[in-house]
């Protein structure tokens, strides 16, 4: 069983930046593709970015590309996501899931088999 543990949210400016860690147990994750969703208030949850197991690949939403990077640590078993240019649209709770496809990138979030609690990124105008 893999555990999910996210952290680094909190309350910046728009324009600011932030880095998102999630930090895996239970088992090493670096076979896995991982990814970050978020949702906001009254919103469905949605997909953000991902990332293949070997870091090789990436992939991000259109709100989101060029802003924000994915990235991870397969020696630490730990994914981040540098969150930069924020905007207020970018308030959510961001979570991070893990998807057992070890070379597929998916963005539906029933392919994610491990999610996090979740960590509170609050962006103001």
């Amino acid at each position: 069983q893999v555990q999910l543990v996210e952290s680094g949210g909190g309350l910046v400016q728009a324009g600011g930046s932030l880095r998102l860690s999630c930090a895996a147990s239970g088992r090493t994750v670096g076979s896995y593709t991982m990814g970050w969703f978020r949702q906001a208030p009254g919103k469905e949850r949605e997909f953000v970015a991902a990332i293949t197991g070997t870091g090789m690949s990436t992939y991000y939403a259109d709100s989101v590309k060029g802003r924000f990077t994915i990235s991870r640590d397969n020696a630490k078993n730990t994914i981040y996501l540098q969150l930069n240019s924020l905007k207020p649209e970018d308030t959510a709770v961001y979570y991070c899931a893990g998807d057992r496809a070890k070379s597929l990138i998916r963005t539906a979030q029933f392919t994610y088999s491990y999610w996090g609690q979740g960590t509170q990124v609050t962006v103001s105008s």
